[in-house]
C-alpha cells in the first residue's frame, strides 16, 4: 500500500522471461514510496535485490510486535521447497521482533531437477553481477538424486536476540570478535 500496490498487482520476480519489465515496475514502486536505493552498482541490482530492498524498507520496520513474514517468492529462496498451494511462493518464514529479523526457517527443496533449475537461474544472476548469487553445486544436485527425506532448516540468531535485548543497532556491538 505504501507504494501504490493493490493485492495481486505485484510483479512476478520468479518470471525470468520479463525481467526488464519487472525491474521497471520495482523501481517505480521504490520511487513512489519515496525511497532511494543505496549506492550500488547498477549492474548488480537484480530484481531479487530490489524486492528485498522494498521488504526491508517498507515491511520489516513495521514488524514491532513478534511478526512472521511467510511464503516468500521462490526467487528469494533458491533452496526452499515450493509451497504446495501458492504458485511461485516457497515454504519459508522469518520472525521479526522490534523491526529486526530474529529467526529464518524453510522447508528444504529435495527435488533434484527443480534444484538444478534454480541453480541455473542463480547462474544467470551471477553473470549479471550479483555476487551473492549461489554457485552451481552439481555435487549437491547429485546427492539429491540419491534422495533426501523431507527436511527443514531453522536458524535463531543468538547474536540477533542479544541485539534485541540490549537495544543495539549493529551486530558488531554484541559479538565477541567484531571483524
Amino acid at each position: 500500500e505504501k507504494c501504490g500496490l493493490s493485492p495481486g498487482s505485484f510483479p512476478d520476480v520468479n518470471n525470468f522471461s520479463c525481467r526488464e519489465e519487472t525491474r521497471d515496475m520495482l523501481l517505480q514502486y521504490i520511487a513512489s514510496a519515496g525511497l532511494s536505493l543505496p549506492q550500488i552498482s547498477g549492474k548488480a541490482v537484480t530484481n531479487e535485490k530490489l524486492l528485498d530492498f522494498l521488504i526491508g524498507a517498507l515491511i520489516e520496520p513495521e514488524c514491532i510486535q513478534p511478526t512472521f513474514l511467510c511464503d516468500h517468492p521462490i526467487a528469494l529462496s533458491p533452496l526452499a521447497k515450493e509451497h504446495p498451494d501458492k504458485v511461485g511462493r516457497c515454504e519459508r518464514f522469518e520472525l521479526f521482533v522490534a523491526g529486526r529479523e530474529i529467526a529464518n526457517a524453510y522447508s528444504e527443496l529435495n527435488d533434484p531437477e527443480e534444484q538444478l533449475r534454480r541453480f541455473q537461474m542463480q547462474q544467470i544472476l551471477q553473470r549479471s553481477g550479483d555476487v551473492e548469487a549461489m554457485p552451481l553445486d552439481s555435487e549437491f544436485v547429485k546427492a539429491l538424486e540419491y534422495g533426501l527425506p523431507p527436511t527443514g532448516g531453522w536458524g535463531l540468531g543468538i547474536d540477533r536476540l542479544v541485539m534485541l535485548l540490549t537495544n543495539r543497532k549493529s551486530i558488531r556491538d554484541v559479538i565477541f570478535f567484531p571483524f
